[in-house]
């Protein structure tokens, strides 16, 4: 989504920070700024910037709105994130083929302002369509292969000694629960089996036993830009912390179902790409079956809840989002057996 906004006043008080404080950062220039403005977003207050003269490009994203519901309890600001990009960035992920895109300012007297630097790719939400409505499955399983490395490169990296602690992520599963309940979306009888289902998984050991790592948070195909071959560029990183692994893996293939089954009304084409995303995964572990199989047990749960998760969203129609429901039932069930 591009909606042109027109240009950016001289006299609004962004124009002197981006001419000052961001633009230098990106070009030489002598010659006054003229911003074009783009809404990249409908969900949320982020904007694309164009210098009509030099052809530089940055992303803005304004954090003073409200935002929506988050379990990863971390700050909601521009100045969260910036540190959070800096830090990712700290780690080697600065270029192809794993790259975190390059933070350039945070001002929070602008709305609380984030500016990240442009960065062009392909999202992987228009991978997976070509590949539910055109059938260009090696594209996708190409682009999966190079996320699956990027995810990994980021686990392991920063993986320390702490164990997960399953109750945080519990309490975000009892927050979704009461808002699908509140929106009368999902009947007090289902929210209650759901509860209890939740409450099964807590009793397993394997929940708790990985350490934590730091996880990208909001693992959606929006937030993942491809390049050539298998480089990939991750940006949003607003929810980033510690957490399972599986938070992030388990997203991620929540996601392709979603897809897949919005696209073609079948769940099920999404398996090969999830197989094969979790495959690729565990190879970057000294031993893959055994890395393979700790995941997949503990994938059900994330994954079901990510289905519930998305099923909030109030711009898809209710009759889907009802299914999504019953299927994130089905997975949480099927994952008990």
């Amino acid at each position: 989504m591009r909606v042109s906004l027109g240009h950016l006043s001289p006299s609004d008080p962004l124009q002197g920070y981006l001419r000052d404080r961001i633009l230098p950062q990106l070009v030489a220039t002598q010659r006054e700024p003229r911003w074009r403005v783009y809404r990249v977003s409908a969900e949320s207050d982020v904007y694309l910037y164009e210098d009509k003269w030099s052809g530089a490009r940055v992303v803005g994203k304004f954090y003073a709105r409200a935002r929506g519901l988050n379990g990863s309890n971390a700050p909601q600001s521009a100045q969260n994130e910036y540190r959070n990009l800096e830090y990712v960035r700290s780690l080697g992920f600065t270029g192809p083929p794993d790259t975190v895109v390059r933070p350039l300012g945070a001002n929070r007297e602008l709305g609380d302002l984030l500016v990240v630097e442009h960065v062009a790719g392909e999202q992987l939400d228009a991978v997976i369509e070509e590949a539910a409505r055109a059938g260009r499955s090696d594209r996708l399983f190409t682009k999966l292969s190079g996320l699956a490395r990027f995810f990994a490169r980021l686990h392991n990296g920063t993986a320390g000694g702490e164990r997960v602690d399953f109750a945080r992520t519990r309490v975000y599963f009892e927050r979704v629960l009461a808002y699908l309940a509140g929106q009368g979306i999902a009947s007090p009888r289902r929210i209650d089996r759901l509860r209890e289902l939740g409450q099964a998984y807590a009793a397993r050991p394997e929940l708790w036993q990985d350490v934590q790592v730091c996880v990208h948070g909001d693992a959606t195909p929006s937030n993942f830009l491809f390049g050539h071959g298998r480089d990939v560029c991750a940006i949003d990183l607003e929810r980033m912390h510690r957490d399972d692994r599986v938070y992030d893996v388990g997203r991620l293939c929540g996601e392709l179902k979603h897809c897949f089954m919005l696209a073609t009304g079948n769940p099920a084409r999404s398996e090969p790409f999830i197989g094969h995303f979790l495959w690729e995964y565990a190879g970057y572990f000294p031993d893959r079956q055994r890395a393979f199989d700790a995941i997949t047990a503990r994938l059900p749960f994330y994954l079901g809840l990510t289905l519930l998760r998305i099923a909030r969203n109030h711009w898809l129609d209710d009759a889907y989002r009802k299914r999504l429901i019953q299927e994130g039932k089905t997975i949480l069930k099927g994952g008990l057996a």
